[in-house]
């Protein structure tokens, strides 16, 4: 027993530097990562959150091969870097549905009326903020949160605390995802924005064809309503798409990992 005590005394230098590698890679995720970065959640509650992953990580992530412990600039920035990945590119989703909403916005007339987003404090698009507490039900609904904890506990043993390096190749392929941020909201709005398409093409030949209808004055209500139909019809699909995404996003975050 006292030697058991004596080891553990000993070993409390080398328990503590791990755990403050741990609480910076985590720490990554309370910043950008969807759900976990919520201004709705207090700060208290993250830092105790991250606390308490840390004591219980902090001993099985010690045990780990190839651990450096070892609490210099190195150590701090490589932690930093795979929390940051973990987070930045998971954050890429929720901007594709900003975007999504901004796209459905100008479709429903509703490009002129923005909210203030209390994350980022800047004014985004009324559809945006929709689609963005549409995908945190997803998130939360299909257990993604927890899918996220698992990848992120995962990374201790894919890169061990002290070994992960910041690459610039790393920063390149974050770019490069983040160009995806587009043509992901194109794919959400499209069937909205054919259907509306297809409304305004309907009106102008009509309107060719009997100038006396007022074509400004049907298209705008007709196009609306036929968006909100389409866009019901379309939200069945969604939550299959963003669960996807999600996936997607976090396999590719653990590749994207930097380590030494």
């Amino acid at each position: 027993m006292d030697r058991e005590m004596s080891a553990l005394i000993e070993d409390w230098p080398q328990y503590l530097t791990v755990a403050m590698l741990v609480l910076v890679r985590l720490s990554g995720l309370m910043v950008f990562a969807p759900l976990f970065s919520s201004a709705a959640i207090a700060p208290r509650i993250k830092a105790g959150f991250v606390i308490a992953m840390t004591v219980l990580l902090a001993p099985a992530v010690a045990a780990v091969p190839n651990a450096r412990v070892t609490l210099d600039m190195r150590a701090v920035l490589g932690e930093l870097g795979v929390g940051l990945v973990f987070g930045l590119s998971l954050t890429l989703l929720n901007e594709a549905l900003l975007f999504a909403g901004t796209l459905l916005g100008m479709e429903f007339s509703f490009s002129l009326v923005n909210l203030m987003d209390p994350n980022s404090m800047v004014e985004t698009p009324v559809l945006g903020q929709m689609l963005g507490w549409l995908g945190v039900l997803v998130i939360i609904g299909a257990g993604l949160d927890r899918s996220l904890l698992a990848a992120v506990v995962r990374s201790f043993l894919t890169v061990p605390v002290g070994q992960a390096m910041v690459q610039a190749k790393t920063g390149a392929a974050l770019a490069v995802m983040a160009g995806g941020i587009f043509l992901a909201g194109l794919q959400l709005a499209a069937p909205v924005i054919a259907a509306a398409l297809a409304v305004e093409v309907t009106i102008a030949l009509v309107a060719r064809l009997s100038p006396q209808l007022p074509a400004m004055v049907v298209s705008v209500p007709l196009k609306t309503m036929v968006s909100y139909v389409v866009l019901l019809g379309s939200l069945a699909v969604w939550p299959g798409w963003i669960e996807q995404h999600f996936t997607a996003l976090l396999d590719a975050a653990g590749r994207l990992m930097p380590h030494g």
